[in-house]
């Protein structure tokens, strides 16, 4: 009886390992100041995270007939879920992960909520959002800086024309708090 229990609790442990892995940082909170807001990432597998902001974000105005050549600053809300893809050559290569530094593929959702506002002379209003898939790069330093550049397309939405346009989104802060999984070199 005892030898099934010890089984069966080196299998759950290696199952664990296997799903967990050691490459990602459990969770960490993170401080944005280019884009004024919190981002919170956390893990969910090896090499797989979400990360969840909240922030006042530069974006491109979608209900303008020129969207690329108008932004503005929304309140906006935005998940992605990070696949990390060279961790593991990161840290053969002696080069750190600490705070999930890699380069990763995301799909991404973002919510904005403007309120009203005159868009070439008419009123828009009510919540505009985009879904597509962006190709990210994030390095965190010891000191706790952290930023992070992701580029791709997305389908926007919302009370005028939808249209596929382009995302970009910078994140520039200090990780305020982590949990630790594994450090690499």
């Amino acid at each position: 009886m005892h030898r099934t229990i010890l089984l069966a609790m080196l299998l759950c442990s290696s199952l664990m390992h296997a799903q967990f892995g050691k490459n990602c940082e459990v969770r960490q909170l993170k401080l944005n100041v280019f884009n004024p807001g919190l981002e919170y990432e956390m893990a969910l597998g090896v090499n797989s995270t979400l990360d969840f902001r909240v922030a006042w974000q530069v974006a491109l105005e979608p209900a303008s007939s020129q969207p690329l050549e108008n932004y503005d600053f929304f309140p906006a809300i935005t998940v992605q879920n990070r696949y990390y893809h060279n961790f593991n050559g990161r840290q053969r290569s002696g080069r750190q992960i600490y705070g999930n530094s890699g380069n990763y593929v995301a799909p991404t959702v973002a919510l904005f909520s403007p309120g009203d506002r005159v868009v070439e002379n008419r009123l828009v209003d009510g919540i505009h959002a985009y879904g597509g898939l962006v190709y990210g790069v994030q390095r965190s330093y010891n000191s706790g800086l952290s930023f992070s550049i992701d580029a791709g397309a997305a389908y926007y939405a919302g009370p005028f024309e939808g249209g596929i346009h382009p995302v970009v989104n910078l994140s520039l802060g200090w990780i305020i708090s982590e949990k630790r999984w594994c450090v690499g070199r």
